[in-house]
């Protein structure tokens, strides 16, 4: 019996993305944009910050070609590797999905956490990695983002961190909606000790994310057309019947009811955010004290 040979169509807005293809006559593939389906070869897209060259369109990103984009090169020092996700409901196909995933992301979890500098001004950083099921976040998620930011207190340092989301885990249960109040709760102590805190919301942003340390940023920046909200917008339209509003849960909608406070487009991002740092960082920190201290100089 014939193999019928097709492909899937995106079911909804977390689906969609751009499409690599090779052609016959060429060694560099090409990437259709999801947005003005025009075809342009992957190195063009790579060398607009993973942008559609025609129309602008911001193709999701994989968390260290974004750390590459953004930080000062070399920086980059990555920390708590070692935490991943387990099974604890003994979840079915949770742990094969697990073992498909770290190999298709080349990624252990949903998202990588460190130090680096942007400018030359040191922060602590995590990244969400959409190709890890899309950003869930289940409890190691939660425990490192919870560790970066209680790192961070200890250091003073400010915080950058750049959110791709579906929401929580649903495999890890509860555990995994315990994450929100436990990352929230980092962040209010984060905060309490006069830090700074920077959140970049990329495409999409939503469920547990949002409802959390997503929006709990001192400065909240989005990427041009993210989607944002908790809900998705079909879920929404089927709940209270009615149609919603054009651009309903996008950055520029969101930017006009005041949730936003700037969109800035991925290769002006870097910039953007030295300058924030910039302004917000102390003329010493804390390490730099300690050893004026220790050398009598202070």
């Amino acid at each position: 019996m014939p193999i019928l040979n097709f492909r899937r169509r995106p079911q909804n807005e977390l689906e969609r993305g751009g499409r690599s293809r090779a052609r016959a006559d060429q060694t560099d593939p090409e990437s259709s944009c999801p947005n003005c389906h025009r075809s342009w070869p992957v190195s063009s897209v790579w060398a607009n910050f993973n942008t559609c060259p025609g129309c602008g369109c911001h193709y999701r990103t994989g968390a260290r070609q974004r750390i590459s984009f953004t930080v000062d090169e070399g920086s980059f020092e990555e920390m708590f590797s070692d935490i991943v996700s387990t099974d604890p409901l003994k979840f079915p196909g949770y742990a094969k999905k697990l073992s498909v995933v770290r190999a298709a992301s080349n990624e252990k979890e949903a998202v990588v956490c460190g130090t680096a500098s942007i400018g030359g001004q040191k922060c602590a950083l995590f990244v969400m990695e959409p190709q890890f099921m899309m950003g869930s976040m289940g409890a190691a998620v939660g425990e490192k983002i919870t560790r970066l930011f209680e790192y961070a207190t200890e250091q003073g340092l400010p915080v950058v961190g750049f959110t791709v989301s579906g929401g929580a885990r649903m495999q890890e249960g509860l555990f995994s909606l315990m994450q929100m109040a436990k990352t929230s709760g980092a962040v209010k102590r984060h905060s309490d000790a006069g830090n700074l805190y920077v959140t970049f919301l990329t495409d999409p942003t939503t469920g547990g994310v949002s409802a959390s340390f997503a929006m709990e940023g001192d400065i909240i920046l989005a990427e041009p057309g993210a989607l944002i909200g908790f809900a998705g917008p079909r879920v929404i339209e089927q709940t209270i019947r009615q149609k919603l509003p054009e651009g309903f849960q996008r950055a520029e909608f969101l930017q006009e009811k005041g949730f936003v406070d700037a969109i800035v487009e991925r290769p002006q991002q870097k910039e953007y955010l030295t300058k924030i740092l910039a302004l917000h960082t102390p003329f010493v920190r804390k390490e730099e004290r300690e050893e004026a201290s220790a050398d009598g100089s202070l």
